[in-house]
């Protein structure tokens, strides 16, 4: 995504699943993040209500919450940066088929600290997964996101996490394709930008 995302960008929600959109809030180039997304926790708001991980009426009492209580949300805004690099971390090893290592433990110390929060609640008849003061307590944003990455790390589609093939890109997603062979965040940008590469590469070759 590098060369065509500002920093002003929408949001992208192409990964396959929050945890992997979360990630892809900035550009994972060789010279370390840029084009970051998330200003403030505001942003991460914003693109945790748009990624379906809030509901807007969550995403109201949290917004209130922080506006009253700046304090904390630099504090949770840190934490969700923070969340996002160990994901990256994770997410890059699954996807190199690589030991997941320290990234993993790392992981494994948000997800203990989010199962804290997590309980079972009535939803009519039956039952669901929830979570405590989610209107409340503003770090209750990556605790969804860390759960949605634990239960994609467990799943078969584990092995289909991808990095794109686009230079200084870093953006994944969860490769999905019928033939597995997705190279690309996005065709129209990446996929686009690196068959154009090509093309003039081979228009500058002597005939």
């Amino acid at each position: 995504m590098t060369g065509t995302s500002t920093s002003d960008a929408p949001f992208q929600y192409i990964g396959g699943d929050p945890a992997v959109d979360f990630v892809n809030t900035v550009d994972w180039t060789s010279r370390g993040p840029e084009q970051e997304r998330l200003k403030d926790f505001h942003g991460v708001l914003r693109w945790a209500e748009g990624a379906g991980v809030v509901s807007a009426k969550a995403a109201g009492s949290l917004r209130a919450r922080a506006r009253a209580k700046p304090r904390e949300a630099d504090a949770a805004y840190r934490n969700a940066l923070r969340v996002r690099e160990v994901l990256e971390r994770l997410f890059r090893a699954l996807a190199g088929s690589e030991p997941a290592g320290d990234a993993l433990d790392d992981f494994n110390r948000e997800l203990a600290r989010a199962l804290e929060w997590m309980r079972v609640e009535p939803a009519g008849p039956a039952l669901q997964l929830g979570w405590r003061e989610t209107g409340e307590n503003l770090d209750s944003v990556v605790w969804r996101v860390i759960w949605s990455a634990a239960s994609l790390i467990v799943s078969e589609e584990a092995s289909r996490i991808r990095i794109c093939g686009g230079p200084d890109c870093g953006w994944m997603y969860v490769d999905r394709s019928r033939n597995k062979l997705r190279r690309w965040c996005q065709m129209e940008t990446c996929g686009t930008r690196e068959k154009s590469r090509r093309r003039y590469s081979r228009a500058k070759q002597p005939s």
